[in-house]
């Protein structure tokens, strides 16, 4: 195996993989549950939404913690399923105006960038993703943002944070994944918006 082998990537991509069989299968048994009627009440829709919810973020972590690959795509409707089982518990509206399917690698990028915003937007707000050739887009607007410069100035020089914690790794790895595809992140911030383009 190469000195160069990303354990890290390969540990996120197993722990999701391994975990994504039985989060689905409690989905499937609710669903069976609801068939026969005998479970409903705010405490099975409750516990649906949370398993609905688990899913789309192990989905998620998949994608932006696994191992990139060019060679594999992600169809839009798998991406569509994935930000629309996420709605349900965020205070952030996200629209994906990419059409088509894209290279996990690209969509590695778009999702840290999702993560990263999540992270500048705990009072919610809207996240309209486009693209243009090669070139993306995601454009975030909160009235009250809350944007880190320390983590997002380093960001927009295609720079790794000093100091991360835990819950935000996604800003180290945004850079780094860029670095990756050759590309260059540019950070736009104001007031009430932050603009990312790769």
């Amino acid at each position: 195996m190469s000195h160069n082998t990303d354990f890290a990537a390969l540990v996120g991509s197993r722990i999701c993989h391994d975990l994504i069989s039985p989060v689905g299968a409690i989905g499937n048994g609710l669903e069976l549950i609801a068939l026969t009627g005998d479970a409903k009440g705010p405490e099975m829709e409750m516990i649906s939404d949370s398993v609905s919810n688990a899913n789309a973020r192990i989905r998620l972590f998949r994608v932006a913690f696994g191992q990139p690959s060019d060679a594999q795509m992600v169809g839009e409707a798998e991406i569509q399923s994935i930000i629309q089982g996420l709605a349900a518990s965020s205070r952030v509206s996200t629209y994906w105006e990419v059409e088509g399917a894209v290279s996990r690698s690209e969509l590695r990028l778009a999702f840290l960038t999702l993560m990263c915003f999540d992270t500048s937007m705990p009072f919610g707000g809207t996240v309209t993703v486009t693209k243009e050739g090669d070139k993306w887009l995601l454009l975030a607007e909160s009235e009250k943002l809350r944007a880190d410069t320390a983590l997002w100035d380093p960001v927009g020089k295609s720079e790794v944070p000093a100091d991360l914690v835990p819950a935000q790794v996604q800003f180290g790895l945004l850079p780094e994944g860029a670095k990756l595809l050759g590309r260059s992140l540019g950070v736009q911030l104001t007031d009430m918006s932050l603009e990312v383009t790769f």
